[in-house]
């Protein structure tokens, strides 16, 4: 394909060269005599310029005299006509000036009947203000009386709330005492009633004995049983008291109390050599005597019963007392109640009062600025009805220079000359112009096509000499490339043939090599299986050890438990022998001899040391003893005392200052109600000067009181709605705050007011304005 397509190129190259050749004979024929023919057409161009430039001349000379006469007709005209319009204008503006005169002396008689209606109202306004300061007053000094006696009546209340408090807890603290220590057992302490004071001697006489429960005769449990009395009791030795008789409680502890006497704790010592097998002596204290020569006191064997005892007998005590200070409560309560009623009626009159003073305050404030906003208007409206009689007067005097220059607009209009006849001389000098263009531009289009048609021939003739040079290359290109492929043909065929045997060895190699593929797959396969029934037992072996290895750490912490068990059991056999030699002098083995039981008869640990820790704690409830308990209560005493009087120093103090605080609170809501009234009057006269009209004031947001309210600044330029001082642009907003600045200056004058970059957000205009303000002030 390649080598026909090389001899078909080789063949068109050939015909292209002749063709060419032809041309090029044709284009050398027709370009004889260009040269002559181009020097004459460019000849006539020429003469063609040159006629067309001298009429031009005379068009230019023509136009610029017409254009001159139209200028100053044009320029009489617009005289004219601006000297009418300015007439007409005049005219309307003194039209609209003598209505403006009218309606500004029909708005000034309003303004002035306004101004003494807001005068009027402004009095009235000034007349309830001061009726409803001084009802204020009366109602703040009602609700000062009424708060001072509400804060009497808390603290009568709070001083009776906390003794029934702390006696409501001690009577509680008691009662759950008293209900743990019980432990559900029925015993005969809670049976018996002793004289107060005679707690610690009956706890000393009877002990842990009242402990005990009441039991059936012939039962096996430990107690108490019922027997009769002895048919003569011993005496007891001169100067005891016999404990029975200031104890109440079963008949079965008769025997024991008859053979029990109270004396004072200085005489036990002495009595205790006459007693009597069975008797005893017992002091208020808790000491006690026994007849057999043991002696305990009081500091050394505190009882737990007698303790008990005392807690009753408290408990009996604050119960009875509690009616009567609940009584008090109640009474206090109620006094407490009507004291703030009593305050909250007086609230709510200074609360009611105070809104008529700020209705009346309000009232005032808005007459107050009404007058000043009918002052200020009639004032403005005055000055304008100035300002329009003197604009009408100059006006009046415009309107005649108008006239004249009206006159002489007309004089000169008529001098001016024939504008129309300048004009056609120019148009029909124009159609010649024309004339002579056309011709200049025909001349010119014939010299350039003679022109264009030899270069266009030169052009030709070098691209036919370029196209036959590559022409000539390409068929010199295809014959060397035929020769390439015809030998590249040859070495073709020959390789053709030796490859013609090449497909059935590689067929057979192929299915070698497939077979070999096959068996490796097979040994790859067979591996696998083996490789993972292997990791299968490893993993059963590895659970296997893991297992073992846990059994048996479990199994060496276990016996490692034990031994620590057995160790520490082993201490704790010797600790507790140790603290038996301690304590009770004798090896343990004695100690089990001694009580009479084997160690399966002895009670649990944890029963035994819930009883030790019981008694460990009702020992510590007990606290140390305050011996100086008496003279600590008279210093409290005096404490209390000299605190009370003091706290009536602090409570008149109050009630001085609350009616203090009160008159310095109603003298500055006066100066600041004032101050504000005449801040806000300059504030609205220096806005509107400063603006050249609008309105702009302050009013108090936030509260009633002035004392606790805030200023919001309302400004309405010209042009615009009533806004905030937020909302407006940034010069308009230094303009306000100026306004604002120098009202207070004006207000409260200063020796010296310094302003720094003033002007900054201020642009010439509102420069000039503040300019002018300086000036004034």
């Amino acid at each position: 394909i390649d080598l026909e397509r090389e001899q078909t190129l080789q063949r068109d190259a050939g015909g292209s060269i002749e063709r060419l050749d032809a041309e090029e004979v044709e284009l050398r024929e027709a370009h004889k005599g260009n040269d002559d023919a181009l020097a004459a057409a460019q000849d006539k161009a020429r003469a063609a310029a040159e006629a067309l430039s001298a009429e031009e001349t005379a068009l230019d000379r023509l136009t610029e005299e017409a254009a001159r006469l139209a200028a100053r007709a044009a320029a009489a005209e617009r005289r004219r006509q601006e000297a009418r319009g300015a007439l007409e204008r005049i005219e309307a503006e003194i039209a609209r000036s003598e209505a403006a005169e009218t309606a500004l002396g029909g708005e000034i008689g309003r303004l002035t009947k306004a101004q003494a209606d807001a005068a009027a109202a402004d009095a009235t306004a000034r007349t309830e203000a001061q009726d409803a300061e001084r009802a204020l007053e009366a109602a703040e000094a009602a609700r000062t009386q009424a708060q001072a006696a509400e804060a009497e009546a808390r603290g009568t209340l709070a001083e009776v709330d906390g003794e029934l408090a702390a006696v409501r807890a001690e009577v509680q603290a008691l009662e759950r005492l008293m209900a743990r220590e019980a432990d559900g057992a029925a015993q005969i302490v809670d049976r018996v009633m002793v004289s107060p004071g005679l707690e610690a001697a009956l706890g000393a006489a009877l002990g842990d004995d009242l402990r005990a429960a009441e039991v059936e005769d012939g039962a096996s449990a430990s107690g108490w049983i019922t027997l009769a009395a002895y048919a003569t009791d011993a005496s007891l030795p001169k100067g005891a008291e016999a404990l029975a008789g200031q104890v109440t409680g079963p008949k079965l502890l008769e025997r024991r109390l008859r053979q029990v006497g109270v004396v004072d704790r200085a005489e036990g010592d002495a009595l205790q050599p006459s007693l009597l097998p069975g008797q005893r002596l017992v002091s208020r204290e808790g000491d006690l005597w026994r007849w057999d020569g043991y002696r305990v006191r009081a500091d050394d064997a505190p009882s737990a019963a007698a303790m008990r005892l005392q807690q009753r007998n408290r408990l009996k005590s604050l119960t009875q007392s509690m009616a009567g200070i609940e009584a008090s409560h109640a009474k206090a309560a109620a006094g407490h109640e009507a004291a703030r009623a009593d305050l909250t009626t007086a609230t709510e009159a200074e609360a009611q009062a105070r809104a008529r003073r700020r209705a009346a305050d309000q009232a005032q404030a808005e007459a107050s600025r009404a007058l000043s906003r009918a002052e200020a208007e009639l004032q403005l409206q005055g000055a304008k009805l100035e300002n329009q009689r003197h604009s009408l007067e100059l006006r009046r005097d415009e309107r005649g220079q108008a006239t004249d220059a009206m006159a002489e607009a007309e004089s000169a209009a008529s001098e001016v000359g024939d504008v129309t006849a300048a004009r056609a001389a120019v148009e029909t000098k124009r159609g010649e112009v024309d004339l002579a263009r056309t011709a200049m531009l025909v001349a010119r289009g014939r010299s350039d096509e003679v022109r264009r048609e030899g270069l266009a021939r030169e052009k030709r003739l070098g691209e036919i000499a370029r196209e036959r040079q590559g022409w000539a290359d390409r068929q010199e290109h295809a014959g060397s490339r035929i020769a390439e492929l015809q030998a590249r043909a040859a070495e073709t065929a020959e390789a053709r043939n030796a490859a013609d045997g090449a497909p059935d060895a590689l067929a057979a190699k192929r299915n070698t090599l497939a077979a070999e593929i096959e068996t490796a797959e097979a040994r790859r396969r067979k591996a696998a299986d083996a490789l993972a029934e292997g990791e299968t037992r490893l993993r059963a072996a590895e659970l296997a050890a893991r297992e073992a290895e846990r059994i048996a750490s479990e199994r060496r912490e276990g016996r490692a438990r034990l031994e620590a068990r057995l160790e520490g059991a082993a201490e704790r056999r010797e600790d507790a022998a140790e603290r038996i030699r301690e304590d009770m002098e004798m090896e343990p083995q004695a100690l089990l001899e001694f009580v009479g039981a084997g160690t399966e008869d002895l009670p649990g640990l944890d029963a035994v040391e819930a009883d030790v820790t019981r008694l460990r704690r009702q020992r510590d409830s007990l606290g140390a003893v305050n011996l100086r308990a008496e003279e600590d209560a008279e210093e409290v005493r005096g404490e209390h005392d000299r605190i009370a009087a003091e706290k009536a120093d602090l409570e008149a103090a109050i009630a001085k200052l609350r009616s203090g605080i009160g008159e310095l609170n109603r003298e500055g809501r006066e100066r600041i109600v004032k101050a504000f009234d005449q801040v806000n009057e300059k504030f609205a006269n220096l806005f509107r000067h400063l603006f050249g009209g609008g309105e702009a004031r302050l009013i108090m947001v936030e509260s009633d009181d002035p004392l606790d309210a805030g200023l919001e600044i309302l400004c309405q330029p010209p042009g615009k709605k009533l806004a905030t001082l937020s909302l407006l642009s940034g010069g308009e907003q230094t303009l306000t705050a100026l306004s604002l600045i120098f009202a207070v200056f004006l207000s409260n004058p200063a020796p010296i007011c310094v302003l720094d970059e003033v002007d900054a957000p201020l642009d010439d205009a509102n420069v000039d304005r503040f300019c002018r303000l300086m000036e004034e002030m």
